[in-house]
């Protein structure tokens, strides 16, 4: 009997590397930036946004369908309107750029943000009989809390950028990673836990990301310095501040190569119109619909968000280096045939070739979130080569809300246009019109592309004149004294 040939060492070795890339990966970028910014990163992109982001639309979706009765075209409305605080994040960022907290210009606005978000979610899942104007401040509430925690770790991320450029990507990639990762646990614990506690209940689980930021405001990195002292310090000087802030913002967004793909950007989300609350009602009717249970919708979701890591393998290994324009025009061209998808699925063309709701459902998903990802992480480098050190926090956070008005007239376009074609909680004969209308515009947005700059994602896009004041990496007062916003342990590659 012939002996089974032993397995090359080497073979074991190579699977062994790989899987301790990503350890390495984490290691290196925490040599060169401080490990508590990783870990904030990972903490507020992970469960913050990651997590509390995905949990918080579905059960919010049950909780207005299933508690509140109401039509998905209002539903629309509602979540319109408590996207509002993402769309408030240059004030949010003002205040983490020019009004410290007893000698700190991040670590407070974590602590507000957990707290306001733990209150909000405590009081939402235990008020009996809540009526819709509460409900709304609350979830506005919750809202306001993840917007907060991300504008103001938005800020020192920008902040390294700037600093490290050939860490620009990697920290992008980090962000979109950690988002992923939170959205598949989000995901698929979400429809469990509405199964299992009611959709209001459910709610209550979003005070514990909160509450960790909290705990991430007490211990993220950040030397305190006494010219910093909101105390000591003349409110004047605050004030002096925010008036340098507001000029530089407004003298670098009437750059062209600055205004020019925020405006893309900005037409990029607000011409998708979002057409998420109808086919939601669609996917859980037991008449017009596939009736997919609680448990099924989260695990659909989740099986997306899986899929985005792929998308983010893809940009990382394969994409980080193709230029702007070249990269958001293919990707915004498979977003739109990827669209396409759902009509398909609406008109139920999937039972004539055979394939059954569930798998087709899980297919489309995953393609969409793998070009999504794809589409959004440039967009995001892009953002962060736009800003100038100094504004980072208030600049980035302009360009976030350039992108969050986007998003909030899609939703509002898109709940309109719901209810011109009458999709109701029961009526769904002109989803499919929506949903084509929406993929449609998606290859509109293409003729824009020419506003995106034709550069390398690793070119300085802010002209000289903004950084030249500003290229150190600490802030230097009146006094003399130099504050770091973001320790840095490396100065980066060559």
């Amino acid at each position: 009997m012939a002996k089974r040939p032993n397995s090359d060492p080497s073979d074991s070795n190579k699977l062994l590397s790989i899987m301790a890339q990503p350890f390495r990966w984490l290691k290196m970028l925490s040599s060169e930036l401080n490990p508590s910014f990783i870990a904030g990163v990972v903490l507020v992109y992970g469960l913050s946004h990651g997590f509390s982001g995905s949990y918080f639309k579905v059960v919010s979706d049950y909780y207005w369908k299933d508690v509140q009765k109401l039509q998905p075209s209002v539903v629309q409305i509602y979540i319109g309107i408590y996207t509002i605080p993402w769309v408030m994040k240059p004030i949010w960022g003002l205040l983490t750029d020019a009004f410290p907290v007893r000698g700190y210009l991040r670590r407070p606005y974590f602590v507000i943000a957990g707290v306001v978000g733990t209150a909000s979610a405590v009081a939402v899942a235990m008020k009996e009989g809540l009526g819709i104007l509460g409900a709304l401040g609350l979830l506005i509430g919750i809202s306001a809390a993840m917007a907060i925690a991300d504008v103001t770790i938005d800020a020192c991320i920008v902040r390294s950028s700037i600093e490290v450029r050939w860490l620009a990507q990697d920290l992008q990639s980090l962000c979109g990673a950690c988002s992923s990762i939170g959205h598949l646990i989000g995901y698929s614990t979400s429809g469990v836990f509405v199964h299992l506690l009611g959709a209001q209940e459910a709610l209550g689980i979003l005070a514990i990301p909160p509450a960790m930021i909290i705990v991430l405001g007490f211990f993220i990195h950040e030397p305190r310095s006494s010219t910093l002292q909101s105390y000591g310090k003349p409110k004047g000087e605050s004030l002096k501040q925010v008036g340098v802030a507001i000029r530089d913002t407004c003298k670098a967004i009437k750059y062209p190569h600055v205004w020019k793909p925020a405006l893309f950007m900005f037409l990029c989300l607000s011409l998708s119109i979002s057409t998420h609350e109808g086919q939601f009602y669609w996917y859980t009717d037991k008449k017009a619909g596939p009736a997919f249970s609680q448990e099924s919708v989260g695990l659909i979701y989740a099986v997306g968000s899986a899929a985005s890591l792929i998308g983010v393998l893809i940009y990382h290994k394969t994409l980080r280096d193709v230029k702007f324009r070249r990269i958001l025009f293919f990707a915004q061209l498979f977003y739109g045939v990827a669209g396409l998808l759902d009509v398909v699925f609406i008109l139920r063309w999937n039972l004539a070739l055979k394939i059954p709701d569930e798998l087709f459902v899980v297919l489309e998903e995953c393609v969409s979130r793998i070009v999504s990802r794809i589409r959004w992480t440039p967009m995001m480098v892009l953002n962060t080569r736009l800003c100038s050190v100094g504004i980072e926090g208030t600049f980035f956070a302009l360009l976030a809300c350039i992108d969050s008005l986007g998003m909030l007239c899609s939703k509002w376009s898109g709940g309109l246009v719901l209810h011109a074609l009458g999709v109701t909680r029961s009526d769904f004969r002109n989803l499919w019109l929506v949903v084509l209308l929406r993929s449609l515009l998606r290859f509109v947005v293409l003729a824009f592309v020419f506003l995106v700059p034709d550069a390398s994602q690793s070119d300085i896009l802010v002209p000289s004149d903004q950084t030249v004041s500003r290229k150190s990496s600490t802030i230097v007062e009146e006094d003399g004294d130099s504050i770091p916003l973001v320790s840095m342990k490396g100065e980066g590659r060559g």
